[in-house]
């Protein structure tokens, strides 16, 4: 039986660890060939060779998502070696956590550069590529601090609701494409760049904050949605906020 995107070409950012390579490892498991991208060389090259030896197919490319010669690198390396992309899941991402008064301009221009005008280069330079395939689903992972507010996430909250109201204006402008373009927005997920935030349970419950399921997710338990939306089973969403965080925005 074929999977839920068979021979869909999928590029995965920031695929070596956490929520990004379950993205990959599921997209591959579904069907899907995976262009799987990161800083992290060593986690990226791991991922990839992981997916192959369950008998998937994937390549890694090295990237730096704030850099947009990279980009360009990239989805032309795609393109060469798979053919097209139907698929771009912009993962990559980075977390600081601290006050306003604590914030630096340094800090707001490393979280932003990567969270933001990564992803916008992303939806820019996929473009020629998704339109050649005939079309493709982007799916711009926020947060579900791109919607509610909290302590001591300033920059990372301007990052993510930046995400969240960028995914729609893409949706708006890339329909003519045939390019459906989602935000999914995770509450507290269990992932190395939630480690030390999640060391005990008390701060765990902490962070959890008004989430009905009292427990971080699983990666996997947002890649379901990232595949769905990926898959043809969406195919009348864009434009829209898939959220998947136990309940945290529904109080």
């Amino acid at each position: 039986m074929a999977g839920r995107v068979q021979d869909k070409v999928c590029l995965v950012t920031g695929g070596g660890l956490g929520m990004g390579r379950e993205h990959a490892l599921l997209l591959a498991e579904e069907g899907g060939r995976i262009v799987l991208t990161d800083i992290d060389e060593a986690a990226g090259q791991k991922t990839v060779e992981d997916v192959n030896a369950a008998g998937g197919e994937a390549v890694f490319i090295k990237q730096d998502v704030a850099a947009e010669a990279e980009w360009k690198t990239v989805v032309a390396t795609a393109v060469e070696h798979f053919g097209k992309v139907d698929v771009l899941v912009n993962n990559a991402g980075v977390l600081r956590l601290k006050t306003i008064q604590e914030t630096t301009a340094e800090d707001w221009d490393f979280i932003n550069d990567i969270n933001t005008k990564g992803l916008f280069f992303g939806v820019k330079h996929i473009l020629p590529a998704m339109e050649k395939a005939g079309g493709g689903s982007i799916i711009n992972i926020s947060s579900i601090y791109g919607i509610a507010g909290a302590p001591s996430a300033a920059a990372y909250q301007a990052s993510k609701g930046a995400v969240r109201v960028f995914t729609k204006s893409a949706a708006v402008e890339y329909a003519a494409f045939n390019i459906r373009v989602n935000s999914v927005h995770p509450g507290v997920i269990a992932t190395a760049m939630t480690a030390d935030v999640i060391a005990d349970d008390e701060a765990t419950q902490a962070l959890l904050g008004s989430a009905i399921i009292r427990r971080p997710a699983q990666p996997k338990e947002v890649s379901w949605g990232v595949l769905f939306l990926a898959s043809d089973e969406s195919s009348y969403m864009t434009g829209s906020e898939l959220v998947i965080d136990g309940g945290y925005t529904a109080t």
